[in-house]
């Protein structure tokens, strides 16, 4: 009956006449119930058991609804590949779902475009189609309980329930005063998503051969021409992150061994995706035992690391990582601070965008600043960042100045302050337009100011713990909650200082 959904493989047979209609509760707990299944047999070295339940997962009718969801809600879901084609209606949805069949199916070469590099130069993507999103998103489903089963603990790129604050966490406690780590090793692999062997990654990931084998051979079209890939994984496939991650675990365990056993515990792995730092007493250590374990670890698939950017750096000049800049100071304290370079780009950024909107009203261009400088705040909002946010105000206020200026060349200060400004206890600049709520009140929008936001050290994850082992269940509901509870203070303090309704 056309439009309508029938659910298999475990599930009970229930139709649905529409996308809307459909039980996303229940989908949702069908294929994470396979999914701990699939981990418990991996912990277990029940690699076959694991197999024939990835298997029944992907034929899981369920998993197939989540995969088309997941590729039709996330920010690429107006961008198409090379059939041009995007899903919109429910009906779209319903057939996309269906068309997820193994033994038709065949995946269509990648659209290369590229986008710029902080560098000036230019970085390639492959953007799959809808069709393919989905059928990656589906194997992932299956894969992912593998991966964190069996991934490096100090490994915090691309991985469920793990963030950047979880590495830089790990990075202040190796380095606080009283450890002996002196010197750091900044990696950086040359190009990774696009030379990892594709042999390699056939003989060691754990899923169906004969899709992984589809995806690193589709090729990628370029001016109408078809080209092959020979090495590499899809930068904007959904599963590349999670095999380019599988394919850098053991990193630590080579690391470790080039050390084991005198120097096991001065040595600290602390990687996110393909960028990663290590920790050890001596320079001597880093380049005669830890590098050549690291290049000889990458050669066995085709990979290398990158000479520009990997390089041994002692503490105390500091050395930055994930846009943070960490540095022992003179006193032996360990400081980590927002990145000049990150700084200095988030400024141009906010410049550009003030420069953009010169003709346009004030709450659009609040619509676009607040969103950027809420973000960066946010990101930043667990180290030493309480100065730098004072300076990044100041300057978007400076901007702002200059974009009042600008659109008001003849009029005076006291007029602009009037217009453009409103008085809050002991603060009389106050950036606001005047706009309606939900409840069709009048209520001041204002800039967001980056002091507002309190600076917390953040808790990091535990090493070992992972979503899909039953022993963390607890642990992740309570830094869920705990994480809810911090949003919604702030939230509260917010609305109290943003939204002031007119009198």
């Amino acid at each position: 009956m056309t439009g309508q959904v029938k659910l298999h493989t475990g599930a009970s047979s229930t139709c649905y006449n529409s996308w809307e209609s459909i039980n996303w509760e229940a989908c949702e707990q069908h294929v994470h119930r396979l999914q701990l299944r699939i981990a418990k047999a991996i912990r277990d070295g029940r690699k076959g058991r694991a197999k024939a339940l990835q298997w029944l997962l992907t034929h899981s009718h369920y998993a197939k609804l989540l995969a088309v969801k997941r590729v039709t809600q996330n920010r690429g879901r107006k961008t198409a590949g090379v059939d041009k084609v995007i899903l919109h209606t429910s009906k779209q949805k319903i057939l996309a779902a269906n068309s997820l069949v193994r033994r038709t199916y065949k995946a269509q070469p990648l659209r290369r475009i590229y986008i710029p590099k902080k560098n000036g130069k230019q970085r390639p993507l492959g953007i799959p189609t809808m069709k393919d999103r989905a059928m990656q998103a589906l194997y992932l489903f299956a894969l992912e309980p593998i991966a964190e089963t069996t991934a490096d603990k100090d490994s915090y790129g691309f991985r469920p329930k793990r963030s950047t604050a979880d590495a830089i966490e790990q990075c202040f406690r190796t380095m606080r005063a009283g450890n002996r780590a002196q010197w750091v090793l900044e990696g950086d692999i040359k190009a990774c998503f696009d030379r990892i062997n594709h042999e390699w990654l056939i003989e060691h990931i754990p899923m169906d051969k004969m899709i992984l084998k589809q995806w690193l051979a589709a090729g990628y079209v370029e001016n109408q021409i078809l080209l092959p890939t020979e090495e590499g994984t899809p930068q904007s496939g959904i599963i590349s992150p999670t095999l380019a991650n599988m394919t850098l675990d053991g990193l630590e365990a080579a690391v470790y061994k080039a050390v084991y056993p005198r120097y096991l515990n001065r040595v600290y792995v602390i990687r996110y995706a393909d960028d990663f730092v290590i920790t050890a007493e001596s320079k001597e250590m880093l380049e005669n035992k830890v590098k050549p374990a690291i290049e000889n670890f990458l050669k066995e698939r085709g990979l290398e690391l990158s000479p520009e950017k990997t390089k041994i750096t002692r503490i105390t000049e500091g050395f930055d990582f994930l846009g943070f800049n960490v540095r022992r100071y003179d006193c032996g304290k360990l400081l980590i601070k927002p990145a000049k370079a990150n700084i200095k780009g988030f400024m141009q950024e906010i410049r550009e965008v003030v420069k953009v909107n010169i003709a346009e009203t004030t709450q659009t261009l609040l619509r676009q600043l607040n969103p950027k400088i809420k973000g960066w705040a946010h990101y930043y909002k667990h180290v030493v960042a309480k100065h730098t946010f004072s300076v990044v105000d100041n300057s978007i206020y400076l901007a702002l100045r200059q974009w009042m200026h600008r659109r008001h060349q003849k009029k005076g200060r006291a007029w602009l302050q009037k217009k453009y400004f409103r008085t809050e206890e002991l603060r009389n600049w106050v950036f606001t337009t005047k706009i309606r709520n939900k409840d069709g009140r009048t209520v001041n929008f204002d800039l967001f100011k980056m002091t507002s936001i309190p600076i917390k050290r953040h808790i990091k994850v535990k090493n070992a713990a992972t979503p899909y082992d039953p022993e963390y269940f607890e642990y992740f509901k309570r830094r869920a909650f705990l994480k809810r509870q911090s949003s919604s203070v702030h939230w509260t303090h917010q609305k109290t200082l943003h939204l002031v309704g007119v009198r």
